[in-house]
């Protein structure tokens, strides 16, 4: 015969098991883009701006923040370039059309922008696109969901001397 502490263990178990699976995925948030700031960050109608988690594009000036790409081989006009081409890359791919957001923890950063993911309507991740195309750099001072998948995707554009990377040894 089966103890009643066993079967009470058996029970809470499977129920257990049964809240595992009955958690639905947070849904995404939606908005159009209606303005774009500079290469990693947007303005969304319904939600304001908006960061793109896990990325780092060169800033319009001159500033301090060009010393991790200098250290990289990356001269400081050739930022200013990157920073104008992701800008322009931005308002080409995701200007006036809806997109879907994933927010990360946290989901706001120190500036009180939401931290997303920002997906193309036919399923692309912006974030990981700027990447690709050698315009963004994975912002490594943070930790976030996707950050293995971003380092790799830099990888792969270093190693193809794509955007930034172009003339650069990997």
């Amino acid at each position: 015969m089966i103890s009643r502490s066993f079967s009470l263990f058996l029970c809470l178990s499977f129920l257990l098991i049964l809240s595992a699976y009955a958690e639905e995925p947070v849904p995404a948030l939606q908005g159009t883009v209606t303005w774009i700031y500079d290469g990693d960050t947007l303005e969304i109608d319904t939600l304001g701006k908006v960061r793109l988690i896990g990325i780092d594009v060169p800033e319009r000036e001159s500033s301090s923040r060009d010393r991790y790409l200098a250290n990289r081989g990356i001269a400081a006009a050739r930022q200013r370039e990157i920073y104008r081409d992701a800008k322009q890359f931005n308002i080409s791919q995701v200007k006036g059309q809806r997109v879907s957001l994933i927010l990360d923890e946290p989901p706001r950063d120190r500036h009180g922008r939401l931290l997303a993911y920002v997906y193309l309507p036919d399923g692309r991740l912006l974030n990981r696109l700027l990447i690709e195309q050698g315009l963004a750099v994975v912002y490594r001072r943070f930790n976030f969901s996707m950050k293995d998948d971003f380092l790799a995707a830099e990888t792969r554009a270093k190693r193809d001397g794509v955007g930034m990377w172009a003339g650069i040894s990997p």
